[in-house]
């Protein structure tokens, strides 16, 4: 909702405050059509060049996210802390059992309490791999903690790729502008021996060139790409609150104490109060009980 509503105010604002000054919107709505055509086909032909397919792939995937916003949510928070504490009680009271939920995790019961997370392969395979790890005995839990760090960076750094795209074609926008506004004002030269009035729209359409690229740019597309980076990096935190679960469990805490530190490390407008945890784990140990 709240990227319409920038999308709108950029527009009223803009050319509200130009018609409002007594500017006339008939020269550039004449040239519009074929600014956008040079500067806009331009700007994805160079997006094309610059990007592999799957970089191009991915940026659209991405672009629902200006307007759906991060894929997590305050519920999805609690329940992964729930998902952690039935694992870390089962790993803790029966290990053997916990094999059957970490080897076939669309099978187990008790992801499938959970079918957002369970359907997320990212969060699957960091719970899954670091608690088979943890099974093994590491003498060095570091170890494994350096791992998922590593895997981490390599997953926000793949999934930053969309919105450095994006910022790469706002940074060229403003200079394939003025590569339309040039071709204007050649356009003009050729008619210098017209009237006054005349050259006067041909060099305010060939501006529009200049105005357009600039607009796009920072009105749009720059916005879009820095809300496609800020989505990512809020969705990371996701992963950063199970990986500090994972790694007090390897550091043999209480199963409490390494959910805690989770709910501890979740983004503030997600994070559960410590109550509402509370009552989620309680009702999670009777769901459990009851099965």
């Amino acid at each position: 909702m709240g990227g319409v509503v920038g999308i709108v105010l950029v527009f009223v604002m803009v050319f509200g405050g130009y018609t409002l000054a007594g500017g006339k919107l008939d020269i550039i709505l004449y040239a519009l059509p074929y600014e956008m055509m040079m500067i806009l086909g331009a700007a994805i032909g160079a997006f094309a060049i610059a990007n592999p397919g799957p970089v191009i792939k991915h940026t659209l995937h991405d672009a629902k996210k200006i307007f759906a916003g991060p894929k997590w949510s305050a519920t999805d928070v609690r329940d992964a802390l729930c998902l952690m504490f039935e694992l870390l009680r089962i790993s803790r009271q029966a290990p053997v059992e916990l094999e059957e939920h970490i080897e076939d995790p669309k099978g187990s019961a008790v992801f499938s309490r959970y079918p957002k997370i369970q359907a997320d392969t990212t969060a699957v395979e960091l719970i899954c791999d670091t608690m088979r790890a943890a099974s093994m005995n590491y003498d060095d839990p570091n170890q494994v903690e350096e791992v998922l760090d590593k895997q981490l960076e390599s997953k926000l750094h793949h999934s930053l790729h969309s919105a450095h795209a994006l910022q790469m074609m706002a940074d060229g926008l403003p200079a394939l502008g003025i590569v339309a506004a040039v071709l204007g004002v050649i356009k003009t030269m050729a008619s210098i021996d017209q009237p006054p009035e005349i050259l006067g729209k041909m060099i305010g359409g060939a501006l529009v060139g200049t105005f357009l690229g600039v607009f796009l740019s920072y009105g749009f597309v720059g916005p879009f790409a820095a809300k496609v980076k800020a989505t990512i990096e809020t969705e990371h935190q996701f992963y950063v609150l199970l990986r500090e679960v994972l790694v007090a469990n390897l550091h043999k805490h209480a199963v409490d104490i390494c959910v805690e530190v989770g709910r501890q490390n979740a983004p503030s407008d997600w994070r559960p109060s410590f109550s509402e945890l509370e009552e989620a784990i309680s009702n999670t140990r009777n769901a459990a009980a009851a099965a």
